[in-house]
């Protein structure tokens, strides 16, 4: 009896060892599997790779972003009319309106930025579109407001209209909507991050990159160009703001003031939006892991 005890501890501890070796190579195959998904290329799909026109209407939350998307760009479009782009106390209004949103449609309330995900495969195409006609159908919505308590008033005030667009001022225009377009979705790329934990600093970030355009460009189009009333930076206001002519010569005239119109406030502000989300797409690629003391070797 005194002999088959130890033969039974020793059985149990043979039967035991291979058990928790088992366990602990597992754990690692399973870590490893979960950031298999993390590491492809750059051009991979960075939202929901099954989300199409087919199954986006499956899902409620669409309809709650929508709304989002239209009740956000209505407001942003409201204090555009009335305040302007100029008055940098608008920021802070802006601001208000993005920490409301955000956690309904993630905020864009912009053509420019929603473009700019589509590219950089951070939104589906189904989305981006759905997204893009709830913005413009917001910014009509908050013109006809805006409009209704001007006429009620009685006061002969005119709604703002952008600079009209000619062959002398088109390139100065859209270079200033082009560049004030990439500032803006650089920032907001940049301020995804913290989107979900901390609202307040995701506005700060795509304010501040609003703020930055503006100031940028009052020095080029008022203090080297004396043009008032010629950038906004929104497609979807641009067209609040009425972009398009309504006279001319002819109607060949018309046709290409509307077009330069468009080039200069809706097409070429898209395009900066879709450069600045890779500027910065290509930043986060080239930091590989984003800044560190050590590169400079200094003190923490």
């Amino acid at each position: 009896m005194a002999n088959q005890k130890p033969k039974k501890t020793t059985a149990k501890k043979s039967s035991n060892k291979p058990e928790n070796k088992k366990e602990v190579v597992a754990t690692p195959a399973a870590k490893t599997d979960s950031v298999k998904p993390s590491s492809k290329g750059f051009f991979a799909r960075k939202c929901d790779a099954n989300e199409n026109i087919l199954t986006i209407f499956k899902s409620s939350k669409i309809w709650g972003a929508l709304v989002g998307e239209l009740v956000g760009t209505m407001l942003v479009v409201m204090l555009l009319l009335t305040l302007g782009v100029q008055p940098l106390y608008l920021i802070f209004a802006i601001i208000g309106v993005y920490i409301a949103i955000v956690g309904i449609s993630g905020a864009n309330l912009n053509p420019l930025v929603t473009v700019g995900m589509m590219a950089t495969r951070r939104m589906s195409a189904i989305r981006g579109v759905l997204y893009i006609l709830a913005q413009v159908l917001g910014a009509w919505i908050g013109l006809i407001i805006v409009n209704a308590f001007r006429l009620g008033s009685g006061t002969a005030s005119e709604l703002p209209m952008m600079a009209e667009i000619s062959g002398d001022v088109f390139w100065t225009v859209a270079l200033v909507e082009l560049l004030g377009a990439i500032v803006i979705a650089f920032c907001y790329a940049r301020g995804l991050r913290f989107a979900r934990k901390s609202p307040v600093t995701f506005a700060l970030a795509v304010t501040s990159g609003m703020t930055l355009a503006i100031i940028f460009g009052i020095v080029i189009t008022q203090s080297f160009f004396g043009l008032m009333d010629s950038f906004i930076f929104n497609p979807a206001a641009a067209l609040m703001y009425q972009i398009l002519p309504t006279t001319a010569e002819n109607f060949g005239e018309l046709a290409g003031l509307a077009g330069l119109a468009l080039l200069a406030y809706v097409i070429v502000p898209m395009i900066g939006g879709v450069i600045g989300f890779f500027i910065s797409d290509i930043a986060t690629k080239l930091s590989a892991g984003g800044y560190s003391c050590d590169d400079y070797d200094c003190e923490e």
